[in-house]
């Protein structure tokens, strides 16, 4: 290859001689570019949602490929987000297809250094009661100058951004239920 056909193939040159001046054509694509295809030309379908990790609630498009998310972007006809996403929401493919995610129950006792498997009624029991006990154990009925309280100071709840808005609200009335009123959010915080 010679010289001239080496200037020729520079970039600012083709975009002078080609008329890109702004760059923004063929002058600025490599052979590696051209060939390039976007990650969801290949999906299969693509299913409409909203972002679970706060109460934005952002649109968002899920691209579905031989039954598996291969991509999720912002939903341009959200009329919340307008088809951006935040660094959380950008990322929420991991939250399904991360290989790290642990779908079983795992559980430490105390002091134990190893987490084992438990099964979900058998954890759901062990919080019951545990929530109970606490709850009986540290009630306050009234404070010492005879003001109703009605409350425990035992407990809190600190809920996850991937929770969506119904689930949250299903937890903010059980604690206000069981007399917890030290209830926060990640989402919020």
């Amino acid at each position: 290859m010679g010289l001239g056909s080496l200037i020729r193939r520079w970039p600012v040159l083709r975009q002078l001689s080609e008329g890109d001046a702004l760059g923004l054509g063929r002058a600025v694509q490599s052979r590696r570019t051209k060939e390039l295809r976007p990650r969801t030309a290949a999906a299969e379908r693509v299913v409409k949602s909203v972002c679970p990790y706060c109460a934005v609630g952002c649109g968002q498009l899920v691209y579905v490929q031989d039954g598996q998310v291969s991509q999720i972007e912002g939903d341009p006809d959200s009329p919340i987000s307008r088809g951006r996403l935040c660094p959380k929401g950008s990322a929420t493919k991991s939250l399904v297809t991360n290989p790290g995610r642990e779908y079983k129950v795992k559980y430490r006792r105390p002091f134990g250094n190893t987490w084992e498997e438990l099964e979900l009624d058998e954890a759901m029991d062990l919080i019951a009661d545990r929530v109970i006990e606490t709850r009986r154990a540290t009630w306050q009925d009234e404070d010492d100058e005879g003001n109703k309280l009605k409350r425990t100071m035992g407990i809190a709840s600190l809920g996850g951004a991937t929770l969506d808005n119904e689930e949250n609200y299903l937890i903010k009335k059980l604690c206000m239920g069981l007399g917890i009123v030290q209830v926060e959010n990640q989402a919020r915080i």
